[in-house]
């Protein structure tokens, strides 16, 4: 077959054992059907390390240029990694970092098959969470307070003019916490959300807390409606959809009975725990898509929602076999590479795109997959060698059958 020409794609490399299937997903699925113009970022640990850092603020600069990435799983150290991998210093996130400047949203969507149970068995519809990664407590600074005193907010305008808020008069030790937001990305973040919700066609809810946080969410209320009311409002009605705040007692409450078919914009905090209980509630993480999209919407950096798979990695160093799911890092391509299609009305490239997701879901729903997929059909303690494959035989599956899809 000849191979898709594609335009310029930023490869973002990661750690432990994800970067052990990407390098299968590109051998197996990716190079032997496109021809990629690719930009490739080194994200492992050690490489952070070693640059300060630096390669992930130019891997950032390298997405906005390009507009396209697919990014590996990487490690945020902790104070344990940090000795164990003799590092210089305890590395902040990466996709913080990568989030940051591109001013964006994370969108996360679960892959739905058929014979994977679902923990809440109402949603037949996807749910995407709207993820807004962007300061509030990931920003912010927290501290102990060692003991009886006044804790005091202070702003500083640009002429020099003190405001003073007081937060609490503590009688002894206790902590604290001040974080922040700011105008120009709650715009992005609504941006990005409406119109991720006219891509879709799915209807868009925001959830706060504004009843306690009068001024802060409220802020995010009033932001949404405005821009909704100037800009999309009519957009919406012309494709019958709409947009709805509710507070997110009321939204979680709404969820857990409904059918899906919607997108929920979050919050930072929110986000990040709300996508991981509606991904398990689809029956796994390991069957969930993850997208940033910068907030002009032109950048999409795609990625698999889970971790780098750290308890694996040890057993494929010893040369045991592994059974590690590779259903999302392949939608990392796949959703990174549909974006690369749309910037370049390359239907080519968009079928294939196509096809390899097909293929993933089919080839799963036809009792080929890996160990933490069968556990989900038939419970920890009922499995055996056969109900599942390994990690790369998996793959090797997949590569079969996507053979077959596209010569048909």
């Amino acid at each position: 077959m000849e191979r898709i020409k594609v335009g310029p794609v930023v490869d973002i490399l990661g750690d432990e054992m994800t970067r052990i299937i990407w390098n299968g997903i590109k051998e197996k699925l990716i190079f032997p059907f496109l021809d990629i113009d690719l930009h490739v970022y080194d994200l492992g640990i050690q490489n952070r390390d070693f640059t300060n850092d630096q390669v992930t603020i130019d891997c950032a600069e390298a997405l906005l240029k390009y507009n396209v990435g697919v990014k590996c799983a990487t490690i945020t150290p902790d104070e344990k990694r940090v000795k164990e991998l003799n590092l210089k210093e305890m590395w902040t996130s990466p996709n913080c970092t990568i989030r940051n400047i591109l001013a964006g949203t994370v969108f996360r969507e679960a892959i739905m098959c058929k014979n994977i149970p679902r923990f809440v068995s109402c949603w037949s519809k996807p749910i995407i969470i709207g993820h807004h990664a962007y300061a509030d407590q990931y920003s912010a600074t927290d501290l102990i307070v060692s003991g009886p005193g006044k804790l005091e907010l202070v702003f500083t305008g640009t002429t020099g003019e003190e405001v003073r808020y007081t937060v609490h008069d503590y009688k002894a030790a206790g902590i604290a916490l001040g974080m922040f937001n700011t105008d120009a990305s709650i715009i992005n973040f609504a941006h990005s959300s409406f119109q991720y919700a006219l891509e879709r066609n799915y209807p868009l809810f925001l959830s706060t807390k504004n009843t306690i946080l009068k001024q802060y969410d409220g802020r995010f209320k009033d932001i949404f409606q405005e821009i909704y009311e100037s800009e999309y409002k009519k957009k919406f009605k012309a494709k019958g959809i709409s947009y709805k705040h509710y507070l997110i007692d009321d939204m979680v409450a709404y969820v857990m009975q409904s059918e899906g078919g919607f997108v929920w914009a979050c919050k930072h905090y929110d986000g990040d725990v709300q996508s991981d209980y509606v991904g398990q509630g689809y029956g796994s993480l390991g069957l969930m898509t993850s997208i940033l999209v910068s907030g002009d919407g032109k950048t999409v950096q795609a990625e698999a929602a889970h971790g780098t798979v750290t308890r694996h990695f040890p057993m494929h160093q010893k040369g045991l076999e592994t059974s590690t799911n590779s259903v999302a890092s392949i939608f990392a391509w796949t959703r990174g590479l549909q974006h690369r299609a749309k910037l370049d009305n390359n239907h080519k490239l968009f079928k294939f795109t196509q096809a390899l997701e097909t293929v993933c879901v089919e080839t799963i729903e036809s009792g080929f997959m890996t160990k933490d997929l069968a556990m989900c059909i038939k419970g920890a303690c009922n499995i055996k060698r056969s109900d599942y494959m390994g990690t790369f035989e998996f793959i090797d599956k997949i590569a079969e059958n996507l053979k077959l899809k596209l010569m048909l």
